[in-house]
């Protein structure tokens, strides 16, 4: 139980503050992506070294979500989301000011912690701020804030890179992240939890070494292979380390994550599509900019801008559907979300050597329609689910969701382009996928497409099942009505 009640009329400034975060957050993620060749120069590095300034953001946000807010839950939102603004502003201007490579990774990985305590309770903050009847509104905001992060990370990166030096991508989220600061501070309500709850230590150190090896294994499995001794190991012990993390949660009197959660099929099915849902975006959005250069000879700033399609159509569709879904329900809309995404996948699975632009458009669109369609009711069910006492824990639980089948897609989609690549390629000489001809780089993504599809498929029949399951529910709950008014 909370000991203060929510005053719904501050709920625009609540999310003012928490887009502030959410854009911060998204922005800096996306940003450093542009100055990673910069880096590889300056700092006389390699690509193998300079990738893990990426990477260590990563792993971190992963790992730490579900244990920020569980520990939300218990202490309280306003105070631990403030801490992640000033974090994350300090590990900023710690980046910028790095001397070498490995400082860089280093304070990375800090600003990676107030970036976790941002992102793991935007949407709780945001569920408790408006009334049920306006969540999927609200969320679809929360998720238009999510990709003008997108599109304008690279674009900001692009500027900065062209007139200042590379420490400015890092000194800009100074002011940004003073001002977030204090609008926290002002708007978001101080909602405490009553009554004493112990840290689940054991469940999080579990849960924490369960995916560092899983996130590990897909990591170096990328990059070397999947079938190697150190992946495989890495595996087992990610499944093991699982285990020890259920069994400890399930005999804990107060687990970190509680598993009773999951006997809520549909809460599951929408964690499970959602999962699947950013395995594919993920996979599609790193294949695009190999097919655009070296396939169609596009440049950097043009395929910039053909790829820019799907977060701004995001953008648009987004609040839109978080509207229709609180007039309609969410399992019809995310129905048609994935709908609309099954038929984007199948149209990109036919993408040639002679495509122009407008026709890549044409088949692009539909995924940025569908995810803008499916992610905010998406979102808005799981959270809907959630007891008040555990908006934090879920609230991470959908942040990690996303983080990691994000870094799962990148990881899964590009070995099976590479793999498929090289397979169509006539030439036993070729053993990278971007050395082999055009032709054989395009039947790889069409099959990889084809394989995201089936994903897509069975992710469209399990929203399915669960539309229909809700409605036979319904169906039941109103005869019991009827037949106890009869009575």
């Amino acid at each position: 139980m909370y000991s203060t009640q929510i005053d719904y009329s501050r709920k625009w400034y609540v999310m003012a503050a928490v887009s502030m975060g959410t854009l911060l957050a998204t922005i800096d993620s996306s940003i450093v992506n542009v100055a990673l060749p910069t880096m590889v120069r300056v700092f006389d590095t390699d690509f193998a070294t300079v990738q893990w300034v990426v990477l260590a953001y990563l792993l971190t946000l992963a790992t730490l979500l579900l244990s920020i807010g569980r520990l939300a839950d218990m202490k309280g939102k306003k105070s631990i989301y403030a801490l992640g603004f000033i974090i994350f502003t300090i590990g900023s201007v710690l980046n910028g000011l790095s001397p070498n490579i490995y400082w860089l990774i280093i304070f990375r990985v800090l600003q990676a912690i107030g970036a976790t305590m941002i992102l793991a309770l935007s949407m709780a903050i945001v569920t408790e701020a408006f009334p049920p009847n306006e969540r999927g509104m609200a969320l679809g905001l929360g998720g238009t804030m999510v990709s003008v992060g997108i599109v304008i990370g690279p674009t900001l990166g692009g500027l900065i890179l062209g007139s200042l030096s590379w420490h400015w991508i890092f000194f800009v989220n100074l002011p940004i992240g003073i001002l977030g600061t204090l609008m926290v501070m002002r708007f978001v309500p101080d909602t405490k939890p009553e009554g004493k709850q112990r840290f689940d230590f054991s469940g999080a150190a579990s849960l924490f070494l369960s995916l560092l090896s899983f996130l590990f294994a897909l990591t170096i499995g990328q990059n070397t292979s999947f079938i190697s001794l150190t992946v495989i190991g890495l595996f087992i012990a990610s499944m093991l380390l699982l285990g020890i993390f259920i069994y400890v949660e399930l005999h804990s009197p107060q687990p970190m994550l509680d598993l009773r959660l999951f006997k809520n099929k549909l809460f599951s099915i929408n964690l499970i599509t959602g999962f699947i849902t950013f395995i594919a975006i993920a996979g599609a959005i790193l294949l695009m900019p190999f097919y655009l250069e070296n396939v169609l000879g596009y440049s950097t700033r043009e395929v910039g801008i053909l790829v820019a399609v799907v977060p701004i159509v995001m953008a648009f569709v987004a609040p839109m559907s978080g509207s229709l879904s609180d007039r309609f329900g969410t399992r019809p809309i995310t129905a048609i979300g994935l709908a609309i995404l099954l038929i984007g996948y199948l149209a990109l699975s036919t993408l040639s050597i002679t495509t122009n632009a407008i026709g890549f458009i044409l088949r692009f669109l539909p995924i940025g329609i569908g995810m803008g369609v499916f992610q905010s009711p998406n979102n808005s069910a799981i959270m809907g689910e959630a007891p008040h006492d555990r908006l934090g824990i879920v609230s991470g639980m959908l942040a990690v969701n996303r983080t990691i089948g994000q870094i799962s897609g990148i990881a899964i989609l590009g070995a099976v382009w590479a793999s498929q690549t090289i397979a169509y390629a006539t030439s036993s000489q070729i053993t990278k996928a971007t050395e082999a001809p055009a032709s054989a780089q395009v039947a790889g993504l069409n099959t990889t497409f084809l394989f995201i599809s089936f994903l897509i498929f069975i992710a469209l029949g399990l929203s399915i099942w669960a539309l229909k399951t809700m409605l036979s529910q319904n169906s039941s709950t109103k005869l019991k009505t009827k037949s106890f008014e009869i009575d």
